[in-house]
């Protein structure tokens, strides 16, 4: 029950041993708790590496959701009498004026857990381990060389010499920065301004090397990529507003993807010794880095829940409800829905192979609420994605527990 308090004081609220605190899938997502008193058990639907984890005075849950504004995406269980800080999204700012290291502690781990899902992504997907390895600086050199692409090939290979003066592609970086001519002195010079343009094509940063910036992308596009399996990924394309590259000064670890400019762009650089006076100084832009970081951190564990689901078609309409809930589009009998993709996109999007990927889209076809318009996915009642999603997801769980008892009984 919660303490009666002004609306700009945060509330206090308690829970009696085993009540239900939070529900995956719920949409009371109205704010987000830290505990006072007592421990509080979470755990996630979708088996994603994470198990069951114990939260304990200090520790946070919840704040994905509330901050996304999408549907709780764990459950949180009073495991004795608890007390717990209710934060809701618009008090954020007081939080982290009146608790700054809170509020980092919050930033680190979303930067760990997006990491975390990054990484088993990679390694389910693409069947790759993704491996900070500065060596790969020069293998990315070279995919940039063998394109023609001279400024982003000279800035892998310098920054290989700086980061890898004894690795064992010296020799063969050298004789390649000796065939591009004269060497651009500016890369990998330590930031001085704040404010910094890139013209179109430029590395903001390349991954694999250290990172001692995060950027607020002020003017402009910046593609975000990564070099995998001797093929460019593009991950995202960011907007005016959005902020990246910190997850390698918040962890003190390689970048683990590359940005470069879309255009030509405007950047606001904070360095790693400023990141912590900037959160305090303007809560605003420490809110819009947790949103950010909310966001992501939401559609990787929906990313990787999907490669958790065996069967394909379950995969297929899993991903289309994925995208549907990612615009906040409201869930209503009847209600037509124009997809922004095609069904060669949507086999992309779940990572199956071209022919298992045509076999269930034929079957997805087979449900007549679908069509193409434009070559664009379009379904004429948006709550049929949610209703054969929630069949697949229990038929996954039921899957799950037969494998589990088995295991036992053996």
């Amino acid at each position: 029950m919660a303490e009666n308090a002004p609306s700009a004081q945060l509330a206090l609220v308690s829970f009696n041993k085993g009540s239900f605190i939070i529900v995956e899938g719920k949409r009371d997502n109205d704010c987000f708790f830290i505990v006072k008193a007592g421990q509080v058990r979470i755990s996630k639907e979708a088996d994603v590496g994470e198990g069951e984890q114990t939260m304990n005075p200090g520790d946070f849950f919840g704040v994905v959701s509330a901050m996304s504004g999408h549907l709780r995406e764990e459950t949180a269980v009073a495991l004795t009498d608890v007390s717990l800080i209710a934060v809701k999204k618009d008090q954020f700012g007081i939080l982290i004026q009146k608790n700054t290291p809170l509020a980092m502690k919050i930033i680190r781990s979303f930067s760990q857990k997006l990491r975390h899902f990054d990484h088993s992504i990679m390694k389910i997907s693409m069947k790759e381990e993704s491996v900070d390895d500065p060596e790969s600086l020069y293998s990315i050199g070279e995919y940039y060389h063998d394109l023609g692409n001279r400024k982003l090939a000279m800035y892998a290979y310098v920054r290989y010499l700086q980061i890898n003066a004894q690795g064992m592609n010296v020799a063969n970086v050298k004789a390649r920065l000796g065939e591009l001519g004269e060497i651009d002195n500016t890369i990998g010079k330590p930031v001085v301004e704040f404010n910094i343009r890139k013209h179109e094509g430029e590395f903001i940063f390349c991954e694999h090397e250290p990172g001692n910036e995060l950027y607020i992308l002020q003017e402009g596009k910046v593609k975000i990529t990564k070099i995998v399996g001797g093929n460019e990924v593009l991950l995202a394309v960011l907007q005016a507003g959005d902020i990246f590259g910190e997850m390698a000064i918040l962890e003190n670890k390689p970048r683990n993807a590359s940005a470069i400019s879309y255009g030509d762009t405007l950047l606001l650089a904070v360095n790693k010794a400023n990141v912590e006076g900037m959160v305090k100084a303007q809560p605003q832009l420490a809110t819009r880095l947790i949103q950010i970081l909310s966001e992501r951190i939401w559609m990787a564990y929906r990313q990787l829940a999907n490669l958790m689901l065996k069967d394909p078609v379950g995969r297929l309409y899993d991903m289309l409800l994925t995208h549907i809930e990612k615009n906040h589009v409201p869930i209503e009998k009847k209600k037509p829905y124009v997809f922004t993709f095609g069904v060669k996109e949507l086999i992309s999007m779940v990572g199956l192979p071209a022919g298992d990927g045509r076999v269930a889209i034929t079957k997805l076809m087979d449900n007549k609420t679908f069509s193409l318009k434009d070559n664009k996915l379009m379904v004429a009642d948006i709550d049929e994605v949610q209703r054969q999603t929630e069949y697949f997801r229990k038929m996954s769980l039921l899957d799950k527990k037969r494998e589990q008892a088995k295991t036992t009984f053996r």
